[in-house]
């Protein structure tokens, strides 16, 4: 597939273009009917809205709130009512406004006990997600405009929020452009920075249309579009890559760029593969929670996951026919024609650190165990509820509402409690609530339909422990006590149900893609030890993540240097979305990382080479990619949305503590000090479980045969269908590494089987294809070849070589 696509890439790239272009036509056609439904069955809420709802059908309209406060006098004096009554009527005479209920008219209880504050509800004609912006912004005017020196006027509610958000897409932009950053750097080069880039953007937008246009045939909240995208840039990027570095390796190689590219995509391709499965099954263990809410974010999420994978499958290969050997950068073009192919050889930092993790790695072990431990003990005080309006940024409008009503009505007042009752003693039910400690307010509604309601105002804030408390206290006691059949609803009331459930079937969520993941590292790398790792690194990358989380949102640790309102609990939804993207992703990197490890020991049977090496070779890309999403991540703060900001911060904190500090030091420590035993399978299982290849042999066969021009390849080679190896080091006389040696494998008719180049530490390998007797040739500058025969039987053979200056070695 990856060479039609190389070969038809003008079909290819019209398709996604007519792809992106139709859907979005069709999108904006059809408009969006996102939908938060929070179903909770069989919780005292839901029994609680479904009386409410027989009793009391809801306006279709969203209600929001204009509070104004005075600094002198009452909001009762002329001065301020010939201000705020025409402000008022003018806004119930806007086309799309239902009406305004203020406190002015006869009967209404809307001003405070001092008399300074005082509010009215507005109510529009839609839902606030179907309110037309230029209204929202006309009320908004309208209102403040009638503010004078001495008289505060602020707006709250759904509707309003929403134009306080800044434009839309400029989280994505800044994290796109944050991205080309990284890219650039790591590329050099200006049309391998967009590779990635154009492949993330055709993923998500498709990903983002498809979403847009299933709303309108199952229920998709409007938070899924924001975390679709945010994962999508994310993994889109990464995913491109891996593939794009593969494929310059290869062109620096000497490979033709079509063969570059179609290898690129056998190997590195098929780990993306793997690697999107892994992100979708982990995205898919949210169904297990049973929570209509997350349904919709699985479908949107996943869904923009297979989309880029596609993307990154066959557009990739597309645009890399288009560019050829221009995915280089102009000064390694002139290398490449100057000097010819270049040895692929891990140097430089990441060779040095992963020589200092194999010489240290206990002390480097006990260090990442610290910082992970360290960062994990907020997690203890983790407690789970809902943001709301008193959580924005404390320069909003919304927030002067909120707190201005909470000023002159009391903190509970923003968040009051529904008490329905359908039968009993209702006034013995009132009696008890009004006695009851940490009760402002009580007030009952006239019956309908046999349906009393009755309105609790608390002495405290929605978002606090002692509310949490009150709505137990008065569904295990109060309630019981009356002999009334009622039940405890409400905004908060919800929200605290939701934060139950949410926690108790956390723990079957967490089994379930942790087994997921157990499953499928144990097929892909044939070792037990090795998921049980990967499973407690996840565990371990989870606990830091949110001890995070806790310091900055619960704590408010930097919240007003992010400019992300007020501290609050942790939002319910969040530990689901975010450990199953954390598993999903961490996956990735596991993969990527373990994966060549393993193609190591399958060689050479030596653990700590494996481990080194594998470190030394793919730390900067593992690094590099994680770098882009925390870059991606860390741009969703500026969403305006209080979710996506704590899911952008969370992210953005278990990807570089995952990428930086486990799969770089904690993870090739931790299998240093386990020594063999890391590989290690019983044989019946090995013989039941079926083969799965992550990263299938790279061909090099055909581009380096016999009769060409000899050009080095790289050490890296996969080798699952080779049955041994040579392998050693290559040193001076003095014993000083010698890297960048060319040594050779060559038959007893003098046929090339294999070429590698020594790394920077003198290791290298060749592959040897069956038991006989070979010859291997060294070759480096500034010294004479050697060559001996290598006798090869059942196991790997180690082969040093010493090179002296001046000398050459006859064959025997």
């Amino acid at each position: 597939m990856a060479r039609w696509c190389y070969r038809h890439r003008l079909v290819v790239l019209l398709l996604w273009v007519g792809a992106l272009f139709g859907l979005g036509f069709s999108a904006s056609t059809a408009g969006t009917d996102y939908a938060n439904v929070f179903s909770l069955p069989n919780t005292d809420s839901k029994r609680a809205y479904d009386l409410m709802e027989k009793a009391f059908p809801q306006s279709a309209g969203d209600t929001d709130t204009v509070v104004w406060k005075v600094d002198e006098g009452s909001v009762r004096d002329q001065s301020v009512r010939s201000r705020i009554q025409p402000a008022l009527d003018e806004i119930a005479g806007m086309k799309g406004v239902g009406g305004v209920a203020g406190p002015y008219s006869a009967g209404a209880h809307q001003i405070s006990g001092d008399g300074r504050i005082a509010y009215a509800q507005i109510t529009f004609a839609d839902q606030a997600n179907a309110v037309p912006k230029e209204l929202v912004e006309n009320v908004l005017d309208t209102a403040q405009g009638a503010e004078r020196a001495g008289l505060q006027v602020e707006l709250g509610g759904q509707a309003i929020q929403r134009v306080q958000e800044p434009p839309t897409g400029l989280a994505e932009m800044i994290g796109i452009l944050a991205a080309a950053v990284v890219l650039f750097l790591a590329f050099g080069s200006l049309f391998a920075m967009l590779l990635p880039l154009a492949v993330a953007i055709f993923g998500v937008g498709t990903g983002m249309f498809s979403t847009q246009l299933l709303s309108h045939v199952t229920d998709i909240p409007d938070l899924a579009p924001l975390l679709a995208t945010l994962i999508g840039l994310g993994v889109g990027i990464d995913y491109a890559l891996f593939i794009v570095t593969r494929h310059r390796k290869g062109i620096l190689r000497g490979m033709d760029p079509e063969e570059s590219a179609v290898t690129a995509l056998n190997t590195s391709g098929r780990a993306v593969l793997f690697a999107g499965g892994t992100v979708c099954i982990a995205l898919a263990g949210m169904l297990v929670t049973n929570l209509r809410f997350l349904d919709g974010v699985v479908i949107g999420t996943s869904l923009t996951v297979v989309l880029s994978v596609l993307a990154a499958t066959t557009l990739l290969p597309a645009l890399l026919g288009f560019l050829g050997s221009r995915v280089l950068s102009r000064r390694q073009r002139r290398r490449l024609a100057a000097s010819g192919p270049e040895p692929e050889k891990a140097s430089g930092l990441a060779a040095r650190w992963s020589t200092g993790v194999q010489k240290r790695p206990r002390r480097i072990a006990a260090g990442a165990l610290v910082v992970m431990a360290v960062l994990a003990l907020p997690v203890l005080s983790l407690r789970l509820g809902a943001t709301d309006q008193g959580n924005d940024d404390a320069s909003t409008t919304t927030r002067k509402a909120y707190d201005l009503l909470a000023e002159g009505f009391g903190p509970g007042f923003n968040g009051p409690l529904q008490v329905v009752a359908d039968g009993g003693d209702t006034a013995t039910l009132v009696k008890g609530i009004k006695d009851t400690a940490g009760v402002a307010q009580v007030g009952a509604l006239p019956s309908a339909r046999g349906v009393t309601v009755i309105q609790v105002v608390p002495t405290t804030s929605p978002q606090s422990e002692e509310t949490d408390r009150l709505i137990d206290t008065l569904r295990d006691q109060v309630i019981p006590k009356a002999g009334a059949q009622a039940h405890v609803g409400g905004v908060t009331a919800v929200s605290k149900d939701f934060a139950t459930v949410t926690g108790d079937r956390l723990p079957l969520f967490i089994a379930t893609i942790i087994g997921l993941g157990f499953l499928l590292l144990l097929v892909a790398f044939r070792s037990v030890v090795v998921p049980l790792t990967a499973a407690l690194m996840n565990l371990i990358a989870a606990a830091a993540s949110f001890g995070v989380l806790v310091a900055v949102f619960q704590w408010g640790w930097g919240l007003d240097l992010l400019g992300l309102g007020k501290e609050g609990p942790i939002n319910a939804f969040l530990p689901v979305i975010m450990l199953s993207l954390l598993f999903g992703l961490s996956m990735d990197y596991q993969v990527f990382l373990v994966s060549r490890m393993h193609e190591e020991w399958v060689h050479t049977k030596d653990n700590a080479r494996a481990v080194r090496v594998g470190l030394a070779e793919t730390s900067r890309v593992i690094n590099s990619a994680a770098l882009i999403m925390v870059c991606v991540f860390l741009a969703f703060v500026l969403s305006g949305d209080s979710g996506a900001a704590m899911a952008g911060v969370g992210l953005a904190a278990a990807v570089a503590l995952d990428a930086f500090i486990l799969r770089t030091a904690l993870v090739p420590a931790a299998m240093h000090l386990l020594g063999n035993s890391n590989w290690w399978l019983p044989t019946w299982l090995d013989k039941r479980l079926p083969h799965l290849a992550v990263e299938p042999k790279e061909d090099t066969g055909e581009a380096f045969s016999e009769g060409q021009a000899e050009g080095p390849l790289p050490a890296a080679h996969s080798s699952a269908d080779h049955s041994s190896a040579v392998h050693g080091f290559v040193r001076t006389a003095d014993g000083d590494p010698v890297g960048g040696a060319a040594v050779t494998l060559l038959s007893k008719g003098g046929r090339q089987l294999d070429r590698v180049v020594s790394l920077a530490d003198g290791s290298y390998i060749v592959s040897v294809p069956a038991p006989g007797t070979y010859l291997v040739t060294t070759t480096a500058a500034a010294y004479a070849t050697r060559a001996r025969q290598v006798v090869v039987e059942d196991g790997p053979v180690v082969h040093d070589v010493e090179l002296a200056e001046g000398e050459v070695d006859a064959v025997n």
